[in-house]
């Protein structure tokens, strides 16, 4: 006897969960089998570094659908295990309990984990990362008022978690390699306005500064020692030095793979009966002449989910997006549209000593590529459509903020 059609999610964060929704939207009929290493439900993660950590959720309000909703749409979910072994040839994946499942497709959901920060110290008690709930749990202990917090990594999390940290009264030092905060990430406009933000409200930031090891006191982690002797006292370390991709179960049964999983415009990979959607993947841009490219971001697990589920279901295919991300900090609501590939000039719409303005990022012919937006959502959406569009603007009409940028957008 047949097996009956079924898709295995292996993944239950947003992507996985967005995945296992949009395939009952698209029409499958067939088993949907959500299995997650976590003990909970898919949930909403950006909120760990912000409202979570500041007390200001609850676990339902992170959830990412209604507890109903799974068994309402005969979703199974296998939580607190995780798939450790697919067999391409018998479309048969293997659990952590031992057992196996037979799939008609299935799809790698697998995220990404914490960049290891490999220096001695780095596993003493205190020294913690940011991935998922426990995590959080985990930070949000540490965060009283007057105690220490090194962060070591100036990126958005590490920025994020920062101005939570100063909300809860902690004292934060940030402690970042290159010579800017988000320097691989934010234009030299955006991170030198956030740098001075964070200094207005207490935090202390340290550039171009290595970490050669974790200090340690009665056996937890104490502060951190600088590459050039200096040492940062601290009662808890977080180190937020980027993610890598959750390859290794794709590597594993031969798929191909660098620095995420190799997935075409469908999530799609080399296997037609499997793929990959979120944060573990590399997925061409097509508003960036295909270039491979890993994104880590929400809208782009919701765009990848629709994908992998639309292909699934025979529907056509969506609408490529504009890759977009943001952060909270403070009072200060970052948006960010595009990816600044070749940039050939920066513009700076808007009074950043106003605390709202736009940076818009052009190549050689002046075209839009990318625009980062602090407080000025309007701009941000009409920019956006600009860089979509793939606009050709002169940066002088950019700049003036006596334009309206709707008018801009054709």
């Amino acid at each position: 006897m047949s097996q009956p059609p079924r898709i295995i999610i292996a993944g239950a964060g947003h992507a996985g969960g967005s995945a296992a929704a949009f395939l009952r939207q698209y029409g499958w009929k067939g088993e949907i089998v959500l299995v997650g290493e976590e003990p909970l439900p898919p949930y909403q993660r950006p909120p760990l570094s912000k409202a979570w950590l500041k007390g200001e959720a609850k676990a339902e309000n992170l959830a990412l659908r209604p507890p109903h909703f799974y068994e309402k749409q005969a979703i199974t979910l296998r939580l607190g295990t995780r798939v450790t072994g697919i067999d391409r040839a018998a479309r048969q994946v293997r659990l952590g309990d031992g057992s196996t499942l037979d799939y008609t497709a299935l799809i790698l959901a697998t995220g990404a984990h914490a960049r290891p920060l490999t220096v001695p110290g780095h596993d003493l008690p205190g020294v913690l990362a940011l991935r998922n709930a426990a995590d959080a749990d985990a930070l949000q202990a540490a965060l009283r008022p007057g105690q220490r917090l090194a962060i070591i990594g100036g990126g958005y999390i590490g920025l994020e978690v920062a101005a939570s940290a100063r909300a809860l009264g902690a004292d934060v030092t940030v402690i970042e390699r290159e010579a800017r905060v988000l320097a691989r990430v934010a234009g030299p406009e955006l991170s030198g306005f956030l740098a001075a933000a964070h200094a207005a409200h207490g935090v202390r930031i340290v550039c171009d500064a290595g970490v050669a090891e974790i200090l340690a006191q009665d056996g937890r982690a104490a502060g951190v020692r600088l590459t050039d002797g200096a040492a940062i006292a601290a009662d808890a370390v977080l180190v937020g030095v980027g993610a890598l991709p959750n390859e290794a179960l794709a590597h594993a049964a031969g798929l191909p793979c660098h620095n995420g999983i190799l997935v075409d415009l469908e999530a799609r990979t080399e296997d037609a009966a499997i793929f990959a959607i979120g944060d573990c993947t590399r997925r061409p841009l097509p508003h960036y002449d295909h270039r491979r490219h890993r994104l880590e971001s929400v809208p782009n697990a919701i765009e990848q989910a629709k994908q992998a589920a639309a292909a699934i279901c025979g529907r056509p295919a969506p609408v490529p997006e504009i890759p977009w991300f943001w952060s909270d900090q403070y009072d200060l609501r970052l948006q960010m549209a595009g990816l600044a590939f070749d940039t050939a000039v920066s513009v700076v719409r808007g009074d950043p000593r106003a605390g709202s303005f736009c940076v818009f990022h052009l190549d050689v012919h002046d075209r839009v590529l990318a625009l980062e937006a602090v407080n000025a959502p309007a701009d941000f959406m009409a920019g956006r459509q600009l860089v979509a569009k793939g606009a050709r603007i002169a940066p002088g009409a950019l700049g003036d903020s006596g334009i309206d940028l709707k008018s801009l957008t054709g």
